[in-house]
């Protein structure tokens, strides 16, 4: 006599991975179609990690995937929403419950973690999540000396705490299997941290031991936002030389350019132009460019 088909393993298993991919599959058309209400996203995010994963049922990987795709959601809709105000808040969360169901979800740590660093608007600007969610990779994977350097970048890049930065560093070397170049960039960031050229040896390490495309992109990004301050330090050489010359500021880059200072209007590397703000004596790149905001650092200002 043939059991019915839900005392059958086999068939348990495939009936549930089939509903799991309907969920999956239902969820991401609905969140093309239809904007979730508040309330009911809240719904759908309140359980813990621990608790999502005793209810996985042993799919704790492909639950950890729909997590994932979740958090991946939330951070693209909300940065590029037109809302006034930007609401993260689910994003910690979201992360935590994925890398709970999967301890060795690395793209969920790494890229995790660039999501809460970036800044707001942009990112919820919390760098201390960020590293919370790292340190939760290591104790899974001390071997993955990826998550103490991507800390130190958080203490270097977004917290200016170069000393702590260092010390990642040190430790990431440490780490059995290493990059050989760790050593010295965390001897160059106590000498130099700060300095434009400390950053840009920084991200081109990233970028050239980066094992996914994501990474690199996000590498990319940072050292094109340096050659924009670069710029800008040009820029703002020329508008001195216009100060000196004219007995007073330039109002705008057709000054500049009629004095034969610039031959056109200046664009940053996306190609869109840079933004002089003469009252509030400020040259940056325009809020619509990909590379705004530019890092934490100050940006020279203009003669007055």
């Amino acid at each position: 006599m043939n059991r019915p088909w839900w005392e059958r393993p086999v068939a348990v298993t495939v009936a549930l991975t089939v509903l799991v991919a309907v969920f999956v599959t239902t969820a991401v058309v609905r969140d093309r179609t239809y904007a979730a209400s508040a309330a009911e996203t809240e719904l759908l995010y309140l359980p813990s990690g621990d608790m999502v994963e005793r209810m996985a049922l042993s799919f704790d990987s492909l639950m950890a995937d729909i997590y994932w795709i979740r958090a991946i959601q939330h951070y693209g809709g909300t940065k590029r929403s037109e809302s006034t105000e930007k609401n993260y808040d689910l994003l910690g969360p979201l992360l935590d419950i994925a890398t709970t169901l999967d301890p060795h979800f690395s793209v969920a740590y790494r890229f995790g973690a660039i999501f809460l660093t970036e800044s707001y608007p942009n990112g919820p600007g919390r760098p201390d999540l960020a590293v919370a969610l790292l340190e939760k990779g290591i104790e899974a994977m001390p071997e993955r000396w990826e998550y103490y350097m991507d800390i130190g970048f958080i203490y270097y890049w977004w917290l200016q705490d170069y000393e702590t930065a260092a010390s990642w560093f040190e430790r990431a070397a440490d780490v059995p299997g290493a990059s050989w170049w760790l050593r010295s960039l965390a001897a160059t960031t106590l000498a130099a941290g700060g300095s434009r050229e400390s950053s840009r040896m920084l991200w081109q390490q990233m970028y050239d031991s980066a094992d996914n495309d994501w990474i690199r992109v996000e590498a990319t990004r940072r050292l094109t936002q340096l050659r924009a301050l670069d710029d800008i330090d040009q820029l703002i050489a020329l508008a001195v030389r216009f100060d000196q010359q004219a007995g007073r500021p330039p109002r705008g880059w057709e000054e500049l350019i009629q004095e034969g200072l610039l031959a056109g209007l200046p664009l940053d590397p996306t190609g869109l132009p840079y933004v002089l703000d003469f009252e509030n004596g400020t040259m940056n790149v325009s809020p619509e460019s990909e590379l705004y905001p530019l890092p934490g650092e100050s940006l020279p200002p203009l003669p007055q």
